[in-house]
């Protein structure tokens, strides 16, 4: 988000997108290669600017090492101190073109993982709960700099294989700290929540969860849900699709009344087949 609130994106490189019809398919004939299905998902939260693309990648158009991703035209690069993001994607339905680099800096770089199902085969950890970001867009035209978050997830197995909905918030305190909630709920199992706090002291700190308060369902009916002490409110809806929603939250924790990033994913919707037929139309693939 930038410094003055007035401006926000959301970037994930995917090698194996969860997300993706192709791949879902591709599972069901066989063992899909994940490297055949890569993608960069940029959302552009800007008023009378917004943009949103993912187009998937075959394996002939990426490339992977240890400090450089390619993914089509766009490509991520690691030098040791700055993630730097070079964007050339094209939005659909309507071709709008999203062009520029986003520079990120962690403030303290994380080796925390820990697994979000009982088996370990799903596995979530911050990379950089706390950076700072400059963001140098040509199409649509935007420069700002902010506050940013970056994390890593990993799985051996789809995510429809672990999960059934699961509820994630990050917000940033006033000392730096960083604190994520993240309810997650899987059929056959118990609930599980983790709630930590990541300090500017690179100190991990379990806390106790606050109590889950309910809020209204989205547009495509979606329910959720968010930790707070008391009761919260929508300060902006980002994303609203039949299986995920993302949005901004005023909520209370610690003392402090806090925004955060939370967004919510209900796995029945995303692998039903309307859903996963409509899909293409917003993930194109290039093999």
């Amino acid at each position: 988000m930038s410094d003055d609130g007035q401006h926000g994106i959301t970037l994930i490189a995917f090698v194996g997108s969860v997300f993706s019809p192709y791949y879902a398919w591709a599972g069901k004939r066989g063992r899909a290669n994940p490297e055949n299905h890569c993608a960069l998902n940029v959302a552009i939260y800007s008023k009378g600017k917004g943009r949103w693309a993912m187009t998937e990648r075959g394996q002939r158009h990426c490339a992977r090492s240890a400090t450089q991703f390619t993914i089509g035209p766009s490509q991520l690069s690691w030098d040791g101190d700055c993630l730097s993001i070079d964007i050339n994607e094209v939005c659909v339905p309507l071709p709008q073109s999203i062009k520029g680099r986003i520079k990120l800096w962690p403030q303290q770089l994380f080796g925390y993982s820990t697994p979000l199902d009982t088996h370990g085969k799903h596995r979530w950890g911050p990379l950089a709960p706390s950076a700072r970001i400059e963001v140098d867009l040509a199409s649509p035209g935007l420069k700002w700099e902010g506050h940013a978050y970056l994390d890593s997830n990993e799985g051996d197995e789809p995510v429809s294989q672990g999960f059934h909905t699961w509820d994630w918030s990050r917000a940033r305190m006033r000392d730096g700290s960083t604190v994520v909630f993240y309810d997650m709920q899987a059929p056959g199992t118990a609930d599980r929540v983790l709630s930590l706090r990541f300090t500017p002291r690179g100190e991990v700190q379990s806390v106790a969860p606050p109590p889950a308060q309910s809020l209204p369902k989205t547009a495509w009916r979606i329910q959720r849900r968010m930790r707070s002490t008391q009761a919260v409110k929508v300060h902006e809806q980002l994303e609203d699709t039949p299986f995920y929603q993302r949005a901004l939250l005023q909520f209370e924790y610690a003392g402090e009344r806090l925004l955060a990033f939370h967004e919510t994913l209900s796995v029945p919707r995303l692998v039903s087949p309307v859903v996963q037929a409509m899909l293409p139309w917003r993930m194109p693939r290039r093999a």
